[in-house]
């Protein structure tokens, strides 16, 4: 009989092919890992070519995934457990093991060619090159043709499911039930259903081995983690992001509209609202970035919550009809999924670039919002706050999620709808000025005193007839202007709409006030930095920490804060573009530190990083 051994936390990694199905075998232990109550976070690593060579390096997927009793903000530094599914998966990730970790391989794909292809002189799992890990290897893909061997599908048909053989085996190692994933299979292959019936089987099958075999001595239970009462569910930042905007659809009562190009990592967003057409959401994905954002400028026109997704490299190409937007002073939400660059770059791969080119990137003095989510359920908050701004101040907003969030999951807690902020807005309905001689007209730049927001006219009210175009107009008329001073005017004037969005205080954690130094970052850097804080205080390190969401217009309490801190550490996914911004700004004494290596800081390089400048103040 086994002995069961309690764990407050886990990091898992499944690495094999891009062919081998490790995303979807990750995906499903994380779903059957959120319905036993863990809290979680996870890593999604894949190429992306749509099937990179196999048995190469390059062509390595991977997913990880942290779980535990308690409250956790990273997928994990180093995966305690490797699952790896041929040479150039263990090779590709043995290097990220701490000593003693488990690595579970499939030993037939070791052959002599494939060892070859990855640069192994010898069979690692002979050699004694792997002796300071507890190597478990299994026959995962004859263990797997072996199970199906009376079902009536292909040698090769049956080989493919040793991903369902390995997940049942992980499964029961760390006490997982595969009862939903049974049905998501069945669901998955309903057409096919002598697939389904041999992938379940394949499922049942790695878990009876790990049950029966005498390998695996001990299983592994963590218990459910404490967290706030609620409905909860697992979900990616994509998804969230989705969900977001739905919901500022039906919060503003508007029609949604989301014009789209499929770009890496953005597509699921407009993949998952082309599901909500009941829920009053539009999409329509486009022959090209700019016509994407052309249809959704087009959207705002006519009164809709207008929405434009991309990557990097398709906001660049919709900066002239942002450009447009921001003449127009419509209301425009443009998410930006930002990958690593420049160009095509790595475009599976994470990175924070994009921030210089959301804040300048138009010609001209073109001033817009920037807001920015922290982690992935954040998303949805995120996606509500862009169109609170966006509605309220007529105003595009880029919203810049990352590819780590985006595809990254962790449990939500669903929210009451009812206690969603109200994004209703007032359409002009008559004329807002009389004329000197008592007539009444409508003037469509006559602002609001308090948000400068000019009044939304939708075509065809009668009587609100008005010009439209990105030339110049005249404060108020909004007829067309070359007057110098106008000029001026309009150009201050958008300016100080954008430095008077109402956005909260920046808070601070510093749980005993004594910190000399400051933590600041944006996005997806709050997981690493909060984990790395953490361990710090755990240690008697004082250390403070703070987080943006609000980019532009940055909170109106920045400056004080950043005034209290003898040095403040910025650690960005990119080469210190808020660390520039900071500075200039506010002149602050800040100490950048950067990486872009398409991966997210891991928490421990963080936390020896804090404690060397902690230590020198």
């Amino acid at each position: 009989m086994n002995t069961v051994r309690q764990l407050d936390r886990v990091v898992i990694r499944f690495a094999g092919d891009s062919g081998d199905g490790m995303q979807l075998t990750g995906d499903r232990f994380t779903a059957e890992t959120a319905r036993l109550g863990n809290d979680l976070s996870t890593l999604p690593n894949f190429p992306a070519e749509i099937r990179a060579p196999a048995g190469t390096l390059p062509g390595v997927s991977s997913f990880q995934i942290h779980f535990a009793d308690t409250d956790i903000l990273t997928p994990g530094d180093a995966p305690g457990v490797l699952v790896a599914m041929n040479p150039a998966a263990l090779k590709a990730n043995v290097g990220d093991l701490p000593r003693g970790a488990t690595i579970v391989v499939n030993s037939d794909e070791f052959t002599p060619r494939n060892l070859k292809k990855v640069g192994y002189v010898s069979n690692p799992l002979e050699d004694g090159s792997l002796e300071s890990y507890q190597v478990q290897a299994v026959a995962l893909t004859h263990l797997t043709i072996e199970a199906l061997s009376d079902f009536d599908i292909g040698k090769n048909e049956a080989a493919r499911a040793k991903n369902m053989f390995a997940l049942g085996l992980v499964s029961w190692l760390y006490s997982r039930p595969t009862d939903t994933t049974e049905k998501f299979i069945e669901r998955k292959f309903a057409a096919r259903p002598e697939l389904a019936a041999a992938n379940v089987a394949a499922l049942r099958a790695g878990h009876a081995y790990g049950e029966t075999t005498e390998t695996f001595a001990v299983r592994f239970e963590v218990p459910p983690a404490a967290l706030p009462a609620g409905t909860y569910r697992n979900i990616t930042g994509n998804l969230a992001l989705a969900y977001g905007i739905v919901a500022a659809g039906v919060r503003s009562r508007l029609p949604v509209f989301v014009g789209a190009y499929p770009i890496t990592p953005a597509s699921d967003i407009l993949h998952e609202l082309s599901k909500h057409k009941r829920l009053g959401v539009t999409t329509v994905q486009a022959e090209d970035e700019i016509a994407a954002a052309g249809v959704a400028l087009g959207a705002a026109y006519g009164g809709a919550l207008a929405v434009t997704t991309s990557s990097g490299p398709g906001v660049a190409l919709k900066s002239e009809t942002v450009s447009l937007a921001v003449a127009l002073e419509l209301p425009l939400v443009i998410v930006d999924v930002q990958r690593a660059g420049p160009s095509t770059g790595m475009p599976t791969k994470t990175e924070q670039a994009d921030l210089l080119m959301a804040l300048y990137g138009r010609h001209g003095e073109a001033p817009v919002a920037v807001i920015a989510p922290k982690s992935p359920s954040d998303c949805f908050h995120a996606a509500i706050e862009a169109a609170r701004i966006a509605l309220t101040y007529r105003t595009p907003v880029m919203l810049l999620s990352d590819g780590y969030l985006a595809n990254g999951s962790e449990p939500w807690s669903l929210p009451d709808v009812s206690e969603l902020p109200d994004l209703g807005v007032e359409f002009a309905t008559a004329p807002n000025h009389t004329n000197d001689d008592g007539t009444e007209a409508f003037w469509p730049y006559k602002r609001d005193p308090k948000t400068l927001a000019r009044p939304w006219a939708v075509p065809g009210t009668p009587g609100l007839q008005h010009r439209i175009g990105g030339l110049e107009k005249q404060d108020g008329t909004g007829n067309i202007s070359y007057d110098p001073s106008n000029h001026d005017l309009m150009v201050r004037t958008r300016a100080a709409r954008i430095a008077g969005i109402d956005v909260p205080d920046v808070e601070v954690e510093d749980p005993d006030g004594n910190a000399r130094v400051l933590v600041l970052g944006w996005g997806s850097t709050w997981g690493p930095i909060g984990a790395a804080c953490r361990a710090l205080r755990g240690r008697g390190v004082h250390i403070a920490q703070a987080h943006l969401r609000h980019l532009n217009p940055m909170p109106a309490n920045l400056a004080e804060v950043l005034g209290r801190y003898d040095k403040v550490v910025v650690p960005e996914m990119n080469l210190g573009q808020l660390s520039m911004l900071l500075r200039a700004k506010f002149g602050a004494d800040v100490v950048p530190y950067n990486q872009v290596r398409g991966l997210p800081f891991t928490s421990h390089e963080l936390e020896s990083m804090l404690e060397e400048v902690v230590k020198n103040v």
